[in-house]
């Protein structure tokens, strides 16, 4: 799956929306998406009928991750992994380019790269 693109269109009642485009012909791939290291329940990906290669995402947002601060979620794939896209809710004071949202996304894709090597370790040991 590393040939999909994700593309955000809009956050609305506490559900962010986006549109994954893969291969045409490419089975619907498994999308996850976490915060913290804590997986998103109820996270849907459904084929767009006149688009083939074409899912759209829809991810509602928890109210008890919503607090001030930076939130930031990965949306990932979920057989490898790897990182399709990511959102972030600013809460609280307002923050122009504020630089904690990077470094949250770093630190979840860090978090997710230490995992990785890990078992990386372990299966090669």
């Amino acid at each position: 799956m590393t040939e999909a693109r994700l593309t955000g269109t809009r956050i609305r009642g506490g559900i962010w929306e986006g549109v994954l485009t893969a291969s045409p012909g490419t089975k619907a791939p498994v999308v996850e998406v976490v915060h913290m290291e804590r997986q998103l329940p109820d996270v849907t990906l459904t084929p767009l009928t006149d688009q083939a290669g074409q899912f759209a995402v829809r991810v509602p947002i928890p109210l008890e991750l919503l607090a001030d601060g930076v939130q930031t979620f990965v949306i990932r794939d979920a057989v490898s992994k790897g990182t399709l896209g990511h959102f972030t809710v600013i809460a609280g004071t307002a923050m122009e380019d504020d630089i904690r949202a990077e470094i949250d996304l770093l630190r979840a894709e860090l978090d997710m790269l230490k995992k990785a090597f890990r078992r990386h370790c372990l299966e090669t040991m």
